[in-house]
């Protein structure tokens, strides 16, 4: 039978989000249902929350999820009930150029599944990113679930969903950073610090750290980085040289959504590096740059989506490392909240201190 649960829907952008009573249908063939236990908030969320990158209204967002699943579809093989599982919003069919390729993140299969959630009157209610994880329970395409074992806490786990495989997979699987290379990361929030962890596990010899806050920079000392550059300095690539001999960066990471820093990468690279666009401005938001430097020095700048992850290879190594103590996911919660708590979790995430704000959910009766 279809489920009654409590979700946090945006009627408007910029608007505060509202706790309403929703239905959530029953999961269709190829799709699951997961009682939520924990859900992280991303900027990405925000980005969409604040209108930046339109989408239709009303709706559910929340991408970074994890919880045990409580009701199968027809022809479900790869699940059980009870299995705890990351919820995110990678949606593969399995079958594309990109997915027979390996690259799951950018299936073109077109996800037209019936709409998941309707309000008290009866009209829908969109389920953003095919997720809509601001809620007790979410339908699911069985691709977009990765298990994870019991051991893992859930306020830990959900962090596997985004922010995490972003900044590591960026590091790893997209720029397949190698032992001795040089690595900036521009921006040591939530993101930032995962791809420091990514150059860290990868080897790399030097890690610079790239931020506004010294608190930030203290922080990215933390998870590896090696060096740190206050970003506010007048012509930080001069410090960048003092500490590489002059040489700069292979590889520079922006994992910021702000234009300065976009402008800024380019002149960290040495001839031969890359430029990684990691963190999203807002839609019509134009940077510079003159295409002359980087033909004459071998240069280039490149996107990563999700850090390339493919849930079934990234997602267990990840959960291992977290065992080991090797990859560290419990010091990137900055605050436990409840889920009545959402709007002010989401004020807190963004002052720009937090590194990311989880909201916890209550176990549900039955």
């Amino acid at each position: 039978m279809p489920s009654t649960i409590r979700a946090a829907v945006c009627r408007q952008f910029g608007a505060p989000l509202a706790i309403e009573t929703l239905t959530l249908r029953d999961p269709g063939p190829g799709e699951i249902e997961v009682t939520l236990e924990a859900v992280a908030i991303c900027h990405s969320d925000i980005s969409y929350i604040e209108g930046a990158w339109g989408g239709a209204l009303p709706a559910v967002y929340g991408h970074e999820a994890a919880g045990r699943i409580s009701a199968l579809g027809p022809g479900i093989t790869r699940h059980a009930i009870g299995d705890r599982v990351l919820v995110t919003l990678i949606r593969s069919c399995g079958a594309c150029a990109a997915c027979t390729a390996g690259r799951p993140i950018y299936c073109s299969a077109n996800a037209d599944s019936a709409p998941k959630l309707s309000d008290a009157t009866g009209a829908s209610v969109h389920a953003a990113m095919e997720c809509g994880a601001f809620a007790e329970k979410v339908i699911i395409d069985q691709s977009q679930a990765a298990p994870l074992g019991d051991a893992i806490p859930p306020q830990a786990a959900c962090l596997l969903a985004c922010g995490v495989p972003t900044g590591v997979g960026a590091v790893v699987n997209t720029a397949r950073v190698r032992p001795g290379d040089t690595v900036v990361v521009i921006g040591a929030g939530g993101v930032g610090l995962n791809a420091v962890q990514g150059a860290r596990l990868a080897g790399a010899a030097r890690i610079i750290a790239m931020d506004l806050e010294p608190a930030k920079l203290g922080d990215a000392r933390d998870f590896g980085a090696t060096d740190t550059i206050l970003a506010t300095e007048a012509k930080p690539w001069r410090a960048l040289g003092l500490i590489t001999g002059g040489r700069l960066a292979d590889h520079v990471f922006v994992s910021v959504g702000a234009i300065p820093a976009y402008d800024m990468a380019l002149r960290l690279i040495a001839p031969g590096g890359t430029v990684y666009a990691v963190g999203m401005p807002h839609s019509g938001a134009l940077s510079v740059y003159e295409p002359v430097i980087l033909a004459a020095l071998g240069q280039g700048i490149r996107g990563t989506k999700m850090g390339d992850v493919v849930l079934a290879r990234d997602i267990p190594w990840m959960v291992d490392l977290y065992a080991q103590d090797r990859l560290k996911l419990d010091e990137l919660v900055s605050r436990h909240w409840s889920f009545d708590q959402i709007n002010a979790a989401i004020a807190d995430t963004n002052a720009g201190q937090a590194r990311r704000n989880v909201l916890i959910f209550p176990p549900r009766p039955g």
